[in-house]
C-alpha cells in the first residue's frame, strides 16, 4: 500500500512545483494548464486526479512550494541564530546576490501572488495571509531570541519591527520589478541595512 501512495505524492509535488514556476513567470490567471503539463510530461487526467480545478492547484502551490520558499529563504536561516540581525543581513547579501536577476524580472513569488489574487479570491487571500503571519511570527521570534542574547535592542517591539522589515523587503522587490533596475533594489536594501544596524543595543 505504501508504494502507490509514494507515487501519488511525488506526482502531486511535480505538478505543484511546475505550477509554482509557471505562476512566478506570468501570474496565476495567465498560467495555462497546458504549459504546466508540458513541463511535467503528465496528462490532464493525471492533473485532475490530484486537483479538481486550476484554483485548487493554485491553493496547493501556496501551501506547498510557496511555503518552501518562505522557509528556505527567510525563516530557516534565522532559526536558532543568536544574532538574527546578522543572519538576516547575510541572507540579503548572499541569497539575493545569487538570485536577484531572476527576482528582479519576476519579483517575489509571495508578493506577486498576494497582489494578484488576494483582492479577487478569498481562498488565496486567507492562505497567503497564513504565510505572511508565519513570517511575521518567525521573524519576531528570532528578534526576541536576539534580545535575550544581547544582540538586539531590548527596547524595540519585536512584532512591529518584524512587520516593518517584511514590508520593506516586499517593497524593495516591487519597486525593483517595476523599474527593472538593480540600482533601485540596492538602494532599498541599503536603507534596510541601515535600519537593521539601528536595532542593535
Amino acid at each position: 500500500m505504501a508504494r502507490p501512495r509514494k507515487k501519488q505524492v511525488s506526482t502531486r509535488r511535480l505538478l505543484t512545483e511546475a505550477a509554482y514556476r509557471t505562476i512566478h513567470l506570468g501570474g496565476f490567471q495567465a498560467a495555462g494548464l497546458n504549459a504546466i503539463l508540458s513541463e511535467t510530461g503528465l496528462t490532464k487526467g493525471a492533473l485532475y486526479h490530484h486537483f479538481a480545478s486550476k484554483m485548487e492547484l493554485g491553493y496547493a502551490v501556496v501551501e506547498g512550494p510557496l511555503r518552501d520558499y518562505l522557509n528556505d529563504w527567510w525563516l530557516g536561516p534565522l532559526d536558532g541564530q543568536d544574532d538574527p540581525l546578522q543572519a538576516l543581513a547575510s541572507v540579503i547579501a548572499k541569497r539575493l546576490k545569487k538570485d536577484v536577476p531572476e527576482m528582479l524580472v519576476r519579483g517575489c513569488p509571495l508578493n506577486n501572488l498576494a497582489q494578484e489574487m488576494a483582492p479577487v479570491d478569498d481562498g488565496f487571500r486567507s492562505r497567503i495571509e497564513v504565510l505572511y503571519r508565519d513570517w511575521r511570527r518567525g521573524l519576531a521570534k528570532a528578534l526576541r531570541h536576539g534580545q535575550h542574547q544581547g544582540t538586539v535592542d531590548t527596547g524595540i517591539e519585536v512584532d512591529t519591527t518584524a512587520a516593518f522589515i517584511i514590508a520593506a523587503l516586499q517593497g524593495a522587490f516591487s519597486q525593483a520589478k517595476n523599474a527593472q533596475d538593480l540600482a533601485v533594489f540596492h538602494q532599498c536594501l541599503e536603507g534596510l541595512n541601515e535600519y537593521l544596524n539601528g536595532l542593535r543595543p
